[in-house]
């Protein structure tokens, strides 16, 4: 069974996680139930969980866009629905309709593309579609949030009798304010309204000459408000309609709230079914945010994700503009744990940390920042040993602490188990905490449990490579700078770049050289070699990555290339068939005009319908019979190329239309150089002369009657003198 303790979705901030995706919910029972998010128990309703944010997130590609799944929380209309007699009002109705339509609209867009979202389809196909609830509201309740008249048959009768007696009203009023202001009674401003009811503005000399109810005076006393007597009588008819309009609205309302009450299951059903929605879009939309995908989930123990990223950090330096770097790491059966070494701020514990985070979302149900090819498999157990954890209320040091913790591993850590330690042994004496810090690892190894640890102890170094399913890894420093490149290499240890890191940061060199010297010579040694190596593999990887990059550029030319052929070949191919086409089209317009011209020669019609229709029968046995859509699509098809092609005709024609027009502007070169005597004709004409006379560009003709003058160009060589 899985099981991840709180102290581990602490040590891994996982609750952050939560509280960013908390953002995205659109409700606030959809935030609540974000925030209580923790890993799966059971690894098939994670797999569900998992392909139905996955579903949501394709939505956004595609134009199949998921309903809205806004809603108010209707929990306390539920209860009160339990209570006897109880009545809900016009807001709690409207609140009920709105989630009973919003989940009507879900189930039945799931259905109409139930093999796009074949697990959310499943989901939604659980609860009963019915529009009796919002039909039965809105039978009752209109769209402005109001009573009906037609309610009821009595509420109809009661409002037409309001409708009547406040026009009688006014009628009354109007007739009364007409009156006294005739006679001068009334003060400049005439009327105003007192409690809702229209009342005369009487100067204070006059009042005991209007006969009414008064209903106030103005704080200087000047006005007496008074409502005329002709009024008064249709004033209290009008509030016993009022009363019985009152009696009749909360007699129709608990009637469809005892309607509603036997739908209450329902109620229950749609208000989790689109807590859920809301929560599936928050995280899908979070997925969105952070490029997330579904990697592939295998049996077997497997853990290699590729090009993966921070959460916290991705969104963090996404929001500053700040490059994030990624991270590659591969866990299996035969590479079981992994060594992290290398200098302080090079990445070790945020790279811990990304593999722990992403592992836990995952088994949570929420789509994570990896490359599409990456794969992962389920824990039972993901146990954390991060940061300085000294604890003040238990009065444990850090060191204790840890012992503690170490401990608690011991008792849990099996097959199914990752750990990730940050910095391990620490707190002790280094030589005492580094023994015993390698005798855990041995024992974490024995049991063929997963692991990443990051330390700077030698002799957990020399043991990761020793053994064959243990490997060490460094963060890469830049040799030159001693600047992190937080690249993590697998295969080597890393060196802590002690000496080199407090030189950079303007220790004397004559402090640095004493302690060199006060640390053990074969220490030294071993850390020089180490970073010796490191700075060799630095080399390596800037050669690879140049090769790397070469070979990239190529096979992109290469496929660029392909891509390009296949498309010359689909071009030369759909050309050809319409080639082809208008060739078949040519073909029958020649055989129906010889149709025509024999049928105009014998005049038989018998013979003309027997061939044409032979025709026909003949063409049709060569058609392929076409759906409906097949033959949009081929005519969308055949329409685009011709387009194609009738533009790329349309360009000739214009080069070869001005290439004639400037042709045309240039003088005809002749072909032969004209001579006196030579025989010439017109180029357009057919007589042909002597060339008598040259002068300038004019040319003399003898036709043997007549001699005609013309311009040299115009004549073409008929035959050279001899």
């Amino acid at each position: 069974m899985i099981s991840i303790t709180t102290k581990t979705l602490q040590d891994l901030e996982f609750q952050t996680v939560l509280t960013q995706i908390e953002a995205y919910a659109t409700t606030e029972l959809g935030k609540i139930t974000i925030s209580q998010i923790c890993p799966f128990t059971n690894e098939n309703d994670l797999k569900k969980s998992l392909a139905q944010t996955n579903e949501y997130l394709a939505s956004f590609e595609n134009e199949n866009v998921i309903p809205s799944h806004y809603f108010e929380s209707i929990s306390e209309e539920i209860k009160r629905l339990s209570i006897e007699n109880y009545f809900l009002e016009i807001e709690s109705f409207r609140k009920i309709k709105t989630i009973a339509e919003a989940s009507n609209d879900l189930i039945k867009f799931f259905e109409k593309f139930s093999e796009y979202y074949p697990v959310n389809y499943a989901e939604s196909s659980q609860i009963t579609y019915t529009k009796v609830i919002p039909e039965a509201i809105n039978a009752v309740i209109n769209r402005f949030g109001e009573i009906k008249d037609d309610a009821s048959m009595e509420l109809g009768i009661i409002r037409r009798q309001l409708k009547s007696i406040q026009g009688r009203i006014n009628q009354s009023f109007i007739a009364a304010l007409s009156h006294f202001n005739n006679l001068g009674f009334l003060d400049d401003i005439k009327e105003t309204v007192i409690d809702n009811r229209r009342v005369l503005a009487v100067t204070a000399m006059h009042r005991k000459k209007v006969k009414g109810s008064l209903l106030g005076n103005s704080k200087t006393g000047s006005i007496a408000y008074i409502e005329p007597q002709g009024t008064l009588q249709l004033t209290r008819e009008l509030q016993d309609l009022q009363y019985k309009e009152r009696e009749e609205v909360v007699k129709i309302l608990k009637n469809l709230t005892a309607f509603i009450r036997d739908y209450q299951p329902l109620l229950e059903h749609y208000q989790e079914y689109l807590t859920l929605a809301d929560t599936i879009a928050a995280k899908a939309n979070y997925a969105k945010e952070l490029n997330a995908i579904l990697p592939e989930i295998v049996a077997k123990r497997e853990l290699y994700i590729r090009d993966a990223y921070h959460p916290l950090l991705y969104l963090t330096n996404k929001t500053k503009g700040t490059k994030t770097f990624s991270q590659t790491i591969e866990l299996d059966v035969n590479n079981r744990i992994i060594v992290i070494s290398g200098p302080n701020a090079g990445g070790k514990s945020i790279t811990l940390k990304t593999i722990g985070l992403l592992q836990v979302m995952l088994q949570s149900g929420i789509l994570i920042p990896v490359h599409e090819r990456s794969k992962m498999c389920l824990f039972d157990r993901i146990l954390t040993d991060i940061g300085d954890n000294q604890s003040i209320e238990n009065h444990l040091s850090t060191y204790s602490y840890r012992l503690k913790n170490m401990n608690r591993f011991l008792k849990k850590c099996n097959d199914k188990t990752l750990f990730l330690i940050d910095e391990f042994g620490t707190g002790s004496d280094p030589e005492l905490g580094g023994a015993l810090a390698e005798s855990f690892l041995e024992v974490f190894y024995e049991r063929e449990a997963f692991g990443v640890i990051t330390t700077h102890y030698a002799n957990l170094k020399i043991l990761a490579d020793e053994l064959p399913e243990m490997t060490n890894a460094n963060m890469m420093f830049d040799n030159r700078t001693l600047e992190p490149t937080y690249q993590l290499a697998l295969g080597q240890p890393g060196s802590s770049f002690t000496f080199e890191v407090a030189q950079k940061n303007g220790i004397p060199y004559s402090l640095i050289n004493k302690a060199q010297k006060k640390v053990e010579r074969g220490k030294v040694r071993f850390d020089k070699t180490i970073a010796k190596l490191q700075k060799e593999r630095s080399k390596l990887e800037k050669t690879t990555k140049t090769l790397s990059s070469e070979e990239t550029k190529k096979r992109l030319e290469t496929e660029k290339l392909e891509k390009t052929n296949a498309r010359i070949q689909e071009k030369l191919e759909s050309y050809q068939q319409l080639y082809d086409s208008n060739q078949k089209i040519i073909s029958i317009g020649e055989r129906i005009d010889k149709l025509a011209e024999n049928y105009f020669n014998n005049r038989q019609k018998k013979q003309l319908i027997a061939e044409f229709l032979k025709l026909i029968e003949v063409e049709n046995s060569k058609r392929i019979k076409l759906t409906k859509k097949e033959k949009v699509v081929k005519k969308k098809k055949a329409a685009v190329v011709k387009k194609e092609v009738e533009e790329k005709v349309a360009v000739i024609r214009v080069k070869k239309n001005e290439e004639k027009k400037k042709a045309a502007l240039q003088p005809p070169k002749l072909k032969h150089l004209l001579k006196v005597g030579d025989r010439v004709r017109l180029i357009d004409g057919k007589a042909v002369g002597d060339l008598e006379k040259i002068e300038k560009k004019k040319a003399f003709v003898n036709y043997g009657f007549f001699t005609s003058e013309c311009k040299l160009e115009q004549l073409e060589l008929v035959q050279r003198m001899k």
